[in-house]
């Protein structure tokens, strides 16, 4: 029977904590593209306001606070987005961090199962010479026609 890894427990936690953390780091991902898009649609309104050519003092100060409006949200969205990406940049690094942590036990892992392998190859290998070598005995007590099989070699029978 195979010895079982002392860390198999550990390790499914390792796993668990690097299955969250590439969750997160996907979740962080949707943001930053929501980011980007909102602040992307505020940058397009912006850019595609204009001034009136005509027209009073109260709609020239209409268009302007608009456009500082829209300006302050582009601000807003561009500085919301940096945010986000910061939140992306901790969780690409926790996430990196739990996979190291998982790969490493991983490793460990598969030295162990190398070893277990190798043991239990060494256990079948005596197996197997053992049952070789009670053939060959039984072989030579049995066959009494063949004495050199049986009998030491010295001088006279060479």
């Amino acid at each position: 029977m195979a010895a079982a890894f002392r860390l198999a427990g550990l390790l499914r936690l390792r796993r668990l904590q690097e299955d969250q953390a590439a969750a997160e780091l996907a979740r962080t991902h949707a943001e930053r593209r929501a980011a980007a898009h909102r602040r992307d649609e505020t940058a397009q309104l912006l850019a595609g306001t204009s001034f009136p050519v005509q027209g009073n003092e109260l709609v020239w100060r209409a268009a302007v606070a608009g456009r500082a409006s829209l300006a302050g949200l582009t601000t807003e969205a561009t500085a919301a987005l940096a945010a986000v990406e910061s939140r992306v940049d901790q969780a690409t690094g926790e996430w990196s961090a739990a996979r190291t942590r998982a790969t490493t036990l991983s490793k460990l892992e598969e030295r162990h199962e190398v070893l277990v392998r190798a043991e239990e190859e060494a256990a079948e290998q005596l197996v197997l010479d053992e049952a070789a070598s009670r053939r060959h005995q039984a072989a030579q007590t049995a066959d009494p026609a063949r004495p050199h099989l049986t009998a030491p070699i010295t001088e006279e029978t060479r």
